[in-house]
């Protein structure tokens, strides 16, 4: 199964220190039976671009509240394989429209398994610092800062192989 896990570059920067993410659990993303229910659709690409984007989403939420995101404040999805059984969604969350697509991964994830990094390219910086800040806002059914929001996922992530990620890092 691949599972998308949301990170800031700070702890992407961690698990390359350490060889892997963890330790568990960790909240990942996938296509599950509710993602699928959801956005209606058959095509495991689509499906898994949506599982893309809402680790995106939980990304820019740990960017709002990680003040060792620093200067880089760009939006982080670490894209591995995991056998079906190691990624398990919480089936009391299973309608949650803030859940769909999350699992969890009850142990550590050796970055041996990550297949790609999604990053946000420099340009959209600025965006997510915005979307960061005005996430708690636009929470509250603000529509400005919603817009705001939605400015950051404006930016298509670029796709990075694993032998990258020291240059990410770096």
């Amino acid at each position: 199964m691949r599972v998308y896990v949301p990170l800031t570059l700070p702890r992407l920067a961690e698990a390359y220190e350490a060889g892997e993410l963890g330790p568990g659990p960790l909240v990942a993303y996938a296509v599950t039976p509710a993602l699928r229910e959801w956005y209606v659709s058959d095509d495991i690409e689509e499906l898994e671009y949506a599982a893309l984007n809402r680790a995106a989403m939980a990304s820019l939420r740990l960017i709002a509240v990680d003040p060792d995101a620093g200067v880089a404040r760009r939006r982080v999805v670490l894209a591995a394989d995991v056998p079906d059984g190691d990624a398990v969604a919480d089936p009391d969350r299973g309608l949650d429209q803030g859940a769909l697509g999350e699992v969890r991964l009850l142990g550590g994830l050796p970055l041996g398994k990550a297949a790609a990094v999604h990053v946000d390219a420099a340009d959209a910086e600025a965006d997510v610092a915005a979307a960061a800040a005005a996430l708690g806002t636009a929470d509250q059914g603000d529509d400005d800062a919603r817009f705001v929001v939605d400015g950051a996922e404006d930016h298509e992530l670029l796709w990075f192989a694993t032998q990258e990620i020291p240059g990410l890092i770096g």
